[in-house]
């Protein structure tokens, strides 16, 4: 089977290259970007801007590598791909949860950054606390990580 997607439009970030941007964007939350989706797609962001948080699925449009297993940032030890957030992975798909600030005319503005500038936006979804938050979560090897509710020094500055 083949999929075909096109872009919708795209981020506008300060960050220009991989090495700036923090492993997640709540650690930065104060950078603010914006998607400029494409004039066709504007009438797509109609209420919108009623939701705290939108889902942004994207392209790693800079990444030329795929692998299987990877070492994420925090450890030395390499993991299967799809249990990291690596950009080398099958399909090279991005999903980050963003803090919307406003909506004019085909812009989405947000903060809670941690896209690359010029990446392709594929899809934008409101992020729903009724559906998208569980209860008894586990977080893999990442949970000693954060043992004592703290986030590692390494989570906000690469």
């Amino acid at each position: 089977m083949k999929i075909t997607m096109h872009p919708i439009g795209l981020i506008h970030s300060p960050y220009k290259e991989p090495r700036d941007i923090p492993i997640q964007g709540i650690f930065k939350p104060d950078v603010e970007a914006w998607v400029e989706l494409k004039k066709e797609y504007c009438i797509a962001l109609k209420d919108l801007e009623e939701f705290s948080h939108a889902i942004l699925l994207y392209y790693f449009h800079r990444s030329g590598t795929e692998q299987l297993q990877g070492r994420p940032f925090l450890e030395n030890d390499e993991h299967g791909i799809f249990a990291i957030r690596s950009p080398h992975r099958p399909n090279h798909i991005g999903l980050s949860v963003v803090k919307v600030r406003s909506i004019e005319d085909n812009k989405l503005h947000f903060s809670e950054v941690d896209i690359l500038d010029g990446t392709p936006v594929l899809d934008i979804k409101p992020y729903v606390n009724y559906f998208d938050v569980r209860d008894n979560v586990v977080s893999g090897w990442l949970d000693k990580h954060f043992e004592g509710g703290q986030a590692p020094d390494r989570t906000i500055l690469r």
